[in-house]
């Protein structure tokens, strides 16, 4: 018996996903974590240069190599698990079982001190593995929980949910490290970096904590015991999608253009804080003032993209979506001033969370109606955006030092999002066909 979709406290549960790990990329890969990284790991002679396995390198390039190594890792587990997944029907065990991962991590780096960089970096690596494994299955839910009809519309829900959630966490933990007395902590617990671990506690207890909503009400497993003949048979399954998706044209065409313009988008939120700090020189207060204005702005831009997509369909949607998306790095070639840069932000925050909505909504549209395969498939949109992420960014950064200049390698975003412009014109707008 299949699972009965539009049902309202199981589309609200699901969006509780969102709220519940949404923390980590806030406070996590944007804004606490980074700057008590930065101040954490360095050698015995307080350099940004320490000693890491038995090399020397430094703290910032180690930091980079672990998103990359974590965003590797993923690639090339998320295809296998899911076909296993859908192979097994234990899909929720595979969530859960990322999710705690994840959320494990976090309250790990309440240890994160300088005597143990090592294990830190480590937990570092498998907090970005738990939340991005993690995400793959809970997408995967949209189309069984709801009518085609409605998945923009749910999309855009989950993305504001969780813009909302880890704005509320980012803020009490910002006051908690800025303002301790009002926690019954003192300054130098705070200077000591104490109220930025207790912050990193609160990620994991968080996430874990509301993912208990989706766990309950989101459809249950088979119940059925582990067979080691699942790895074979989820090659099996994955090996089957991927032949189904080889006859789909237009699912072909959507996750290269998704590919081409997704590149730019993770660019983009990756490297906007390096742009404003070593360019601009914008001051870490500045900073994550900017953060909250983008996470704030991008609560209404989803729900702008939701409408978009109802009045001129996704593909057309997405392309002005995408326009938009051009005027920023073309003007961040031009800023100079704080100020500026504070409106490309805001810029930024109505289309992020928007292109990301929609893209999600769009990919389950394009999946075969009778699809019992959906977390296999998508693991090919999953790898798809860990792969855009680490080429974009490696791109960006080989431009910078090839050139010298950050400023041309934000050029490269702009060809990035005309290429992905082009490629959706390949897709027709007003109804996304199967075929």
């Amino acid at each position: 018996m299949s699972f009965p979709k539009n049902q309202k406290k199981v589309i609200n549960a699901w969006c509780m996903y969102d709220w519940a790990n949404s923390v980590h990329n806030l406070v996590i890969t944007s804004v606490i974590f980074p700057i008590y990284f930065h101040a954490t790991a360095v050698g015995s002679d307080g350099s940004d240069v320490i000693d890491f396995l038995g090399f020397r390198i430094n703290n910032d390039v180690l930091y980079s190599y672990t998103l990359s190594v974590s965003t590797l890792i993923l690639v090339l587990l998320s295809p296998v698990l899911t076909g296993v997944a859908d192979n097994s029907g234990r899909r929720k065990f595979f969530l859960k079982l990322f999710c705690y991962l994840g959320a494990a991590s976090c309250v790990y780096f309440y240890f994160f001190t300088k005597n143990n960089i090592v294990s830190s970096v480590v937990a570092f690596g498998l907090s970005m593995i738990g939340w991005g494994g993690s995400v793959v299955f809970y997408n995967s839910y949209l189309p069984d929980i709801a009518s085609e009809d409605r998945f923009d519309r749910i999309s855009a829900r989950g993305f504001a949910y969780g813009y909302v959630g880890s704005v509320i966490l980012l803020i009490f933990n910002l006051l908690m490290i800025m303002k301790p007395d009002l926690f019954g902590l003192s300054q130098a617990d705070s200077d000591s970096g104490l109220t930025s671990r207790i912050a990193f506690v609160t990620v994991g207890l968080w996430w874990a904590g509301f993912a208990q909503i989706p766990f309950y009400h989101l459809p249950k497993d088979k119940s059925q015991s582990f067979q080691v003949a699942w790895l074979k048979k989820g090659f099996g399954e994955l090996k089957k999608v991927f032949d189904e998706m080889r006859q789909k044209a237009l699912l072909k065409r959507f996750l290269a253009a998704f590919f081409i313009y997704d590149m730019g988008v993770m660019t983009v939120i990756y490297v906007a804080a390096l742009f404003a700090d070593k360019e601009l020189k914008i001051p870490t207060d500045g900073l994550i003032i900017t953060i909250l204005l983008i996470q704030l702005v991008a609560i209404p831009g989803s729900f702008l993209a939701s409408f978009l997509s109802r009045k001129f369909g996704n593909t057309i949607a997405l392309r002005i979506e995408i326009a938009i998306w051009a005027t920023v790095p073309l003007a961040a070639y031009f800023t100079t001033t704080a100020e500026q840069f504070y409106v490309i932000a805001a810029v930024v925050g109505l289309v992020m969370g928007g292109i990301q909505s929609l893209s999600r909504s769009t990919y389950a549209k394009l999946i075969p109606d009778d699809t019992k395969d959906t977390a296999s498939y998508f693991s090919f949109y999953d790898v798809c955006e860990r792969l855009a992420t680490a080429l974009g960014t490696f791109f960006f950064g080989f431009i910078i030092q090839q050139t010298g200049s950050m400023r041309n390698s934000v050029l490269l975003i702009l060809v990035l999002f005309i290429a992905g412009f082009l490629l959706l014109t390949r897709i027709p707008s007003k109804q996304v066909y199967k075929g």
